[in-house]
């Protein structure tokens, strides 16, 4: 699928894109490549776009049209990603593109994701100046979000290089949709993954999102397996749609067996938006039958979001019961933990925590989102 758009070169004031990596020419037909990268396997003329609009055949060979190029950059907490068990309490360095490989009908970041590459990408920053940045900013990590990492990879693997070399962590927020070919080298730049799980059936993908479940469950077993990279999962629910206690029940199901108990899943709740405004919000309690459902079928971490829910949104020990991280909102409480060599364990009963950690208490940044600027070079 491309868009039909034939410029030769750039478009109007648009530089010349950056070189692509995961493709390769036709030779069957001169002039015309495949991009690798996603599993939709775009087939761009010379002068068309992907589905993702970012991606770009100029002159018989791919490029990247948006890399150091952003909608803008903001700090949040970590818990906004959304991360719990990663650094709790810290700022991150967030920010995205334009485009998306996928074309969900409830996508509650639309303005970012569906824009035209000119339309929104008024700040442009190098990754030597981001990780910079993020560093004089006392965030402890850097997050690509908003739209899809995948679909700006080549940037963000720069971002992530520069960031190491700073001593700043990476966090990818992503729906996972992507080919076999590209997932080692795109994660091998990642500490961090929230995986967007959108559904748990094909149809619920190949109806509402124009993509495919399998990836995103390779996606999800392959970081689980074969990395170190620290993974979250999210799940929105949408009422009448994904909401269902069998299909939150066998998502649990799968969830146990191919990831195990320990990676943290999170529901959120779902509110109209882009093409999905005749649907209603997610009841609390949908988010909270969903928690006790996958809390019974063996899950140790499961969390609500996207509405204020002490509960659903607080870290308790799986062992005694004990409140381990408070959270309202996006603000942290109290904290039950102890940490030790980067290992956190119950205060209370030595329960042993999963993630990352690096003090004895957590970050103090709270719920603020500060917008902020980067110079260019």
């Amino acid at each position: 699928m491309v868009d039909r758009e034939r410029s030769a070169g750039g478009d109007g004031d648009e530089p010349a894109g950056h070189p692509a990596r995961w493709w390769h020419a036709l030779a069957e037909e001169p002039g015309r490549v495949q991009c690798d990268l996603c599993p939709r396997l775009c087939r761009p003329h010379a002068g068309q776009r992907g589905l993702c609009y970012v991606r770009k055949n100029e002159g018989g060979r791919l490029v990247l049209t948006t890399w150091g190029r952003s909608s803008g950059f903001c700090v949040d907490p970590i818990e906004k990603k959304p991360l719990d068990h990663f650094f709790p309490g810290s700022s991150v360095l967030s920010f995205g593109t334009a485009g998306c490989n996928l074309a969900c009908q409830f996508c509650q970041n639309w303005d970012i994701s569906k824009a035209r590459s000119n339309d929104r990408l008024a700040a442009t920053a190098t990754p030597e100046a981001l990780a910079r940045r993020a560093r004089e900013l006392g965030c402890r990590s850097v997050a690509f979000t908003y739209n899809d990492p995948v679909i700006f990879a080549e940037y963000a693997l720069d971002v992530a290089a520069a960031c190491r070399e700073a001593g700043v962590a990476t966090v990818a927020v992503t729906a996972g949709w992507i080919t076999d070919a590209a997932r080692p080298e795109f994660f091998a730049g990642m500490d961090a993954a929230n995986v967007d799980l959108k559904g748990f059936t094909e149809d619920f993908y190949r109806r509402r999102c124009l993509g495919t479940l399998g990836p995103v469950l390779d996606t999800l077993r392959y970081l689980r397996h074969e990395t170190d990279v620290w993974l979250e999962v999210t799940t929105l629910l949408i009422p009448g749609l994904n909401d269902s206690d069998a299909e939150v029940g066998r998502l649990a199901e799968w969830f146990l067996a191919n990831l195990g108990p320990d990676v943290p899943l999170h529901f959120t709740a779902f509110h109209p938006d882009f093409r999905m405004l005749d649907l209603p919000r997610t009841p609390a309690e949908t988010l909270a039958r969903a928690r006790r459902t996958a809390r019974a079928a063996g899950l140790r971490w499961v969390y609500t979001g996207n509405m204020r829910d002490r509960e659903g949104g607080s870290t308790w020990c799986p062992g005694c019961a004990a409140l381990l991280i408070e959270r309202d909102g996006y603000d942290l409480g109290a904290w039950g933990l102890t940490v030790e060599g980067g290992a956190a364990r119950c205060r209370a009963c030595g329960h042993a925590v999963p993630g990352r950690f690096e003090a004895t208490s957590p970050g103090a940044w709270g719920s603020r989102r500060l917008p902020v600027t980067i110079e260019a070079g």
